[in-house]
């Protein structure tokens, strides 16, 4: 039998309505759009914060309450107007709603600039109303003149060559400057930058790749070193720009980096590793995917798509790495022996301690990861079978 074409009337008349109306939406979001850059300049005229929790919930639970009326699924018109307000929120940031009218603009060297994230920083600070030059190896403006003139120098090159750039530009930089950098580790760095320098110093370390789609609730940790206004600088721009801030000491940053990187990427890394030596090909196994194992093979293969020079310093110069690495070893070499004992009680109990430890956490986790594996399932069920 042939198959009937899907295209023909009057199906191809019903598309045709459905792709109108989803014009007349976009069209509807620009206006909303406008909205919002009104309020933007509102907020930023009267000095109130783009983020309105309270504000939230109450948009959340009057469109999921109008939804339910209209015999529309709550849960799906909940995600779609959470996406709705962040881009409001990206788009208020953007416009500079949390940015005082009378703030200064400053001249800001970016040394690194070409890289990823040098042009990251380019783009947060650029939207903020500041001039950005961009220092590199191939620009025209060199290092040294960038570092000399400018009012903030941020240092954004790898970490095997933090210390030595900093210690041949910090004493460079004008004493009413402030000098800082974005590496993913601290307590060198800090030293190397109050030492080498007058300037004002602080230590930065975003906690997100150059690549993410908004700055909204991105986080960045930030350690003081020396200048209270240039702290203060920072603070309200980072805020400014839908940042959430995390202040801590180098020490500190370190070792909790020991754990959320050092540890995470091991694991990551002891998994894929694992996987290429089993014998079985990738696209076999997910053929047989469930939701958890396609969720974790998608950030396996994000971690290896990316350049071990990235990773390898941030695992090997952590001052906390051995530590962390023996306790995963530790972990695992226990595990295996529960298992190979076949020892159920042995078992449970791994289950209660760790359990224990993650406490009210746990409850958020299934449902946030729900949430996760849903879009997953969602966006990968056209992905075609080997």
């Amino acid at each position: 039998m042939t198959e009937p074409n899907p295209d023909e009337s009057p199906l191809l008349e019903l598309r045709g309505a459905l792709d109108a109306l989803d014009h007349e939406l976009l069209e509807l979001l620009v206006r909303r759009m406008d909205i919002v850059a009104d309020i933007a300049a509102r907020k930023r005229s009267h000095r109130v914060r783009i983020r309105d929790l309270a504000r939230e919930q109450r948009v959340l639970h009057d469109r999921c309450a109008r939804a339910e009326e209209l015999g529309l699924p709550a849960e799906s018109i909940e995600s779609g107007w959470r996406q709705l307000m962040l881009m409001s929120r990206e788009r208020q940031a953007a416009l500079r709603a949390e940015v005082p009218l009378d703030v200064e603009a400053k001249t800001i060297a970016i040394i690194g600039g070409e890289g990823a994230m040098g042009r990251s920083l380019n783009t947060l600070f650029s939207d903020l109303g500041h001039e950005v030059r961009s220092a590199d190896l191939r620009t025209e403006l060199r290092p040294a003149a960038a570092a000399a003139t400018a009012d903030v120098v941020i240092i954004s090159v790898p970490i095997r060559e933090t210390r030595s750039v900093i210690e041949e530009l910090g004493p460079l930089v004008r004493k009413e400057a402030l000098l800082m950098d974005v590496t993913s580790i601290k307590t060198d760095p800090m030293e190397a930058m109050l030492a080498s320098t007058e300037a004002g110093v602080l230590g930065t370390h975003p906690m997100f790749g150059p690549g993410v789609n908004t700055y909204q609730g991105q986080r960045v940790v930030i350690c003081p070193g020396r200048g209270d206004a240039w702290l203060d600088w920072a603070r309200q721009m980072f805020t400014a720009r839908g940042l959430l801030i995390t202040e801590t000491t180098p020490a500190v940053h370190d070792s909790m980096m020991a754990i959320v990187q050092v540890l995470h990427h091991f694991k990551t890394q002891v998994l894929g590793l694992a996987l290429s030596r089993a014998g079985a090909p990738l696209e076999e196994t997910l053929r047989f995917t469930s939701p958890a194992y396609l969720l974790e093979t998608y950030v396996t293969g994000r971690h290896f798509a990316q350049s071990p020079d990235l990773y390898g310093p941030i695992e090997m110069l952590n001052p906390d790495s051995t530590q962390v690495i023996e306790g995963f070893r530790k972990a695992a070499a226990d595990l295996a022996e529960i298992l190979a004992a076949g020892d159920q009680d042995a078992f449970d109990q791994v289950f209660a301690d760790v359990r224990a430890f993650f406490g009210e956490f746990t409850e958020e986790a299934l449902d946030q990861s729900g949430f996760l594996i849903d879009r997953l399932v969602e966006l990968s069920a056209g992905r075609s079978s080997p």
